[in-house]
């Protein structure tokens, strides 16, 4: 006679094990064990070294740079426990990359971000638990359910702690409008917006402020930056306008070498972020990281015993 023990077990890839740890100590459970390795040919090779048949599966795996190797690496991951007769397979992704390859912007391009939720959904997830994605439509993509939490509780608690006064929440585009809104909302400030034109993949040019900045703190507010070109030209340029400092608060640091030169040269005095991936803090400017793991840790536990995870979802939430 099989016996069923719906234990809840989390696991991690290579993405970001640090990370799975902290979620660990959040949750109060051990990591579970499993070895990930390559093959000489650079092939990923996993092996679960406990039994985990009828286990609540959690794999924490943001899908950061090395992309490719990260998002093969959950697939692979995820089948090792279906195959393993896990009772359910809950894909922890913190940063969902391919996210801003959303839509058909020109002709004949893919829609990655769908291809990427079909081969999530045909490895075996179940369920997928994200933080600020790119585009919410992405939610949509997938035929299985989505929790998607936000880290601006977490960024929005750390601001307070500063006691800024005179505040101006600013959107360095106009896309981020309802998540500056959010935060301006929760911090009782000011809201300002910055237009910009795209000249390359890693350019943008600041080109108006649509609002009052002058004499004013401004908190620039951004779910991801990878180049920093977006956030530097707007902080540039709010300056001009009269802005007093500039902080900047991202959910997501994918920083690439340019985005240290870019923040190291520019007018924002302190860079705020999570530790959504794995980030490299550097000496030459100031950088916060704050942690998602009791966030990510609370949505995990609501899962596994079925409870509501919709007050998580709050952008304001206290």
């Amino acid at each position: 006679m099989t016996t069923f023990n719906r234990e809840m077990k989390i696991f991690s890839g290579r993405a970001h094990p640090e990370l799975a740890r902290k979620i660990c100590h959040a949750v109060g459970v051990s990591l579970g064990d499993a070895t990930v390795s390559s093959f000489p040919d650079g092939e990923t090779k996993v092996k679960i070294n406990e039994n985990i048949r009828g286990r609540d599966i959690f794999i924490v795996q943001p899908t950061c740079p090395p992309t490719n190797q990260n998002l093969m690496e959950l697939l692979i991951l995820i089948d090792a426990f279906r195959r393993a007769s896990a009772y359910r397979i809950t894909a922890v992704i913190p940063y969902f990359g391919y996210a801003r390859q959303d839509r058909k912007d020109q002709p004949r391009v893919p829609i990655t971000a769908k291809l990427v939720a079909n081969l999530l959904h045909a490895a075996g997830a179940q369920r997928i638990l994200t933080l600020d994605l790119h585009a919410q439509q992405i939610q949509g993509f997938f035929d299985i359910p989505v929790d998607h939490l936000y880290a601006a509780p977490v960024l929005i608690r750390y601001i307070r702690q500063k006691q800024l006064e005179n505040l101006a929440i600013v959107s360095p585009d106009v896309g981020g409008l309802k998540l500056a809104s959010a935060y301006a909302e929760a911090l009782n400030a000011t809201l300002a917006i910055v237009g910009k034109r795209r000249k390359s993949p890693t350019e943008t040019e600041a080109l108006h402020v649509i609002g009052d900045v002058q004499d004013k703190i401004v908190v620039m507010v951004d779910d991801l930056t990878e180049t920093a070109g977006t956030l530097t030209s707007a902080a540039a340029l709010l300056k001009k306008h009269g802005a007093k400092d500039i902080y900047a608060g991202v959910s997501h640091a994918v920083l690439t070498g340019i985005a240290h030169e870019r923040l190291k040269n520019s007018e924002i005095v302190e860079l705020i972020t999570t530790d959504s991936t794995p980030v490299q803090v550097s000496d030459e400017y100031r950088m916060t990281v704050l942690s998602i793991a009791e966030l990510l840790g609370e949505g995990i536990q609501r899962i596994y015993s079925n409870e509501s995870v919709s007050s998580l979802f709050e952008i304001n939430a206290s």
